[in-house]
């Protein structure tokens, strides 16, 4: 298939010439190109890793100092959105006191579409964003009315913005002090940008979202220690985790965990006990933790125990 010579607005919704014949191609060939074009996603968002590291940066600062994160999109964005911030509760036992999501037409529309919401101007959810905030504009296009009036609330407000967008040529880009393009170029399908597009946002959301949480201090290395025991599966990963931690046998972890009723203050303590600290106590430990952050090796070296 030729380029028509149509004149698209964004990338995303020019003609793939790579993908032309997705209609008359074996099914075997059919999702081998789409493979294909998937395989591009990760490249482009590497290229963008700087200015996330800054913007992850900034949010620490907002967030420590009592802020919150807002995304807001429309579509496939915006229900990115929720899918990223939902799951930070049982993740990292944060949740919209950190991280909020915002979706044009609001939760009903994260399971009907509801096309025409993003072309709303004045959306009455900016309400919610405070000048300590950040705000991060989710638009592959980079142009949906409704992202760019949240983007320009957080300006007037002098809250930091972003945008995460796949096209270059963003008309959203003058309301973002961070400017995040993963430029996937067209889509397999011409215009989906639930495909290439969606990719890279989820990779730069799940990217963001988690090194926030790590610079907050709700993991400890690569364990998460503020992992939320809702569920048997989850109860049974919160004992490995301290087992891994610590090192501690079955029976002591549990027994750990017993004693202090999360997966943190139990690091903390097996580990206390293991450097002969003087009898630590579960009381003590929770303190150590309360006074360094939520931070498991600060509490550590406020205890005199030093962990590399």
């Amino acid at each position: 298939m030729k380029q028509t010579g149509v004149r698209v607005t964004s990338p995303t919704e020019e003609i793939n010439q790579r993908t032309g014949n997705l209609d008359t191609v074996s099914t075997i060939e059919l999702v081998r190109l789409l493979n294909e074009e998937d395989l591009r996603v990760p490249g482009t968002v590497a290229e963008l890793l700087p200015e996330l590291a800054a913007l992850v940066d900034v949010a620490v600062d907002r967030v420590e100092a009592g802020g919150r994160v807002h995304y807001f999109g429309a579509g496939t964005s915006g229900r990115l959105g929720i899918l990223d911030a939902a799951e930070l509760m049982p993740t990292f036992g944060v949740g919209q006191e950190v991280v909020i999501a915002h979706q044009a037409g609001g939760p009903a529309a994260f399971v009907t579409a509801v096309e025409d919401a993003e072309d709303v101007e004045e959306p009455t959810d900016t309400h919610d964003v405070r000048p300590g905030d950040v705000v991060i504009g989710l638009a592959a296009s980079g142009r949906t009315p409704y992202v760019g009036a949240a983007l320009a609330t957080a300006r007037a407000l002098g809250a930091p913005t972003a945008l995460v967008t796949s096209n270059p040529d963003a008309p959203l880009a003058a309301l973002a002090d961070h400017l995040l393009v993963a430029d996937t170029g067209p889509e397999a399908l011409t215009g989906s940008t639930r495909l290439k597009a969606g990719s890279a946002q989820k990779l730069i959301l799940n990217t963001f979202s988690t090194a926030l949480m790590v610079r907050l201090g709700h993991t400890y290395g690569n364990l998460m220690v503020d992992l939320q025991a809702t569920n048997a599966k989850l109860r049974g990963r919160s004992l490995e985790i301290v087992a891994q931690a610590t090192g501690a046998g079955p029976a002591d972890a549990a027994a750990a965990l017993d004693e202090c009723g999360d997966i943190k203050t139990a690091v903390v303590y097996l580990l206390a006990r293991e450097a002969d600290h003087p009898a630590p106590t579960a009381a003590r430990c929770r303190i150590a933790l309360a006074d360094s952050g939520g931070r498991v090796r600060q509490a550590l070296t406020s205890l005199g125990i030093s962990r590399n």
